[in-house]
């Protein structure tokens, strides 16, 4: 061969070495670009965005929780794929030797993962909305909007007084970034599953539509902490509103006077004039003084049979009840309960 050739040979050799070595660094870039695990937090871990669609937030969450490696390459395949112009907001997973590429995917596809949505032990609207709020990304504002929202609360088949009997307190899997709107639709449709055949059957073989199963639950509720008087407590106040007695419920009338701290009702207190006084107006009142729990409505479907008819807390404080069938022996039970509280001074 010979020195002419032989040069030509060696520059093709050398092309093709330089070509191996340049693919393979751009294989190697390539790589860590896109497909090198880049995120080893030490269990999955979830990435929040919210509304504002924050980038650089982003950034933050994944080298404070992920334990991202190389940010830089994040931002960099972000910029090519173009990212940052959709971002979308959401609940995100992030696993251990997650890929930049696998977790841009999900972000830009808004792969999310569902949350879980727990409340109970709520009272009023405004420590529902609260509750919601603290989970999920929706402002407390845009749910009660909703739920001060007559014709909206009619929509549904509830009035303002009665849409809180819609949320049954349970856990479930939503979207953190769920609509307020969705979120009300969503508690419309597990309001209406709890709400069996056998379960109307019993409200309606008590008389009761399943909202004022609620209403009666949540009155159960406030008078007992003890679960295992809820289905007795029930019982006392159906024979009332089976007899046409009113109610006379004490929990009804620190929801009228707006003061669930009372701990002594006064004749004052039983001159508020509101349709939630069940010592001044008969039945039931317009709507639940909590959002009852599953157990309290079904202790009102399952209510125990008896004679009682009144009912004072014990003088033990024990928060517990004595129960009577004679209002004889109910002014026993009270005198020896206010004369435990004149002894400790409540007033």
């Amino acid at each position: 061969m010979n020195k002419k050739k032989r040069g030509k040979r060696n520059i093709l050799i050398g092309g093709v070495v330089f070509l191996v070595f340049l693919l393979a660094g751009a294989g190697f870039w390539g790589y860590r670009l896109a497909w090198a695990p880049n995120f080893m937090p030490k269990e999955t871990v979830y990435l929040y965005i919210g509304k504002e669609k924050n980038f650089d937030d982003l950034c933050r969450q994944l080298i404070d929780s992920a334990d991202c490696s190389r940010i830089g390459s994040f931002k960099q395949l972000a910029g090519i794929l173009k990212y940052q112009e959709n971002i979308r907001t959401g609940r995100y997973a992030v696993s251990p030797g997650m890929s930049n590429l696998e977790l841009l995917n999900d972000l830009r596809r808004g792969h999310q993962v569902a949350t879980r949505l727990t409340f109970n032990n709520i009272r009023f609207k405004d420590d529902l909305a609260e509750r919601m709020d603290d989970q999920l990304m929706l402002d407390k504002e845009e749910l009660l909007s909703l739920l001060n929202d007559s014709a909206y609360c009619d929509s549904l088949g509830f009035t303002l007084e009665t849409v809180m009997a819609m949320f049954i307190p349970n856990t479930y899997e939503v979207y953190w970034n769920i609509p307020a709107e969705k979120l009300m639709q969503r508690m419309k449709r597990e309001y209406k599953s709890f709400w069996t055949d056998a379960r109307l059957e019993k409200a309606k073989a008590i008389n009761l539509t399943p909202v004022e199963v609620s209403v009666l639950a949540s009155i159960v509720e406030e008078e007992t902490a003890a679960t295992d008087e809820y289905p007795i407590v029930a019982g006392l106040y159906l024979n009332r509103l089976h007899r046409g007695i009113p109610l006379q419920a004490d929990p009804t009338v620190k929801f009228a006077v707006g003061d669930f701290t009372l701990q002594r009702i006064l004749f004052e207190h039983l001159e508020i004039d509101s349709p939630y006084n069940t010592y001044k107006y008969p039945g039931l009142p317009p709507g639940p003084l909590r959002i009852p729990t599953i157990k309290g409505m079904d202790s009102v479907l399952n209510y125990m049979k008896h004679n009682y008819l009144y009912m004072c807390a014990k003088e033990d404080f024990s928060g517990r009840h004595n129960f009577a069938a004679t209002l004889t022996e109910h002014n026993r039970n009270a005198n020896r309960y206010r004369a435990e509280l004149n002894r400790r001074k409540i007033r």
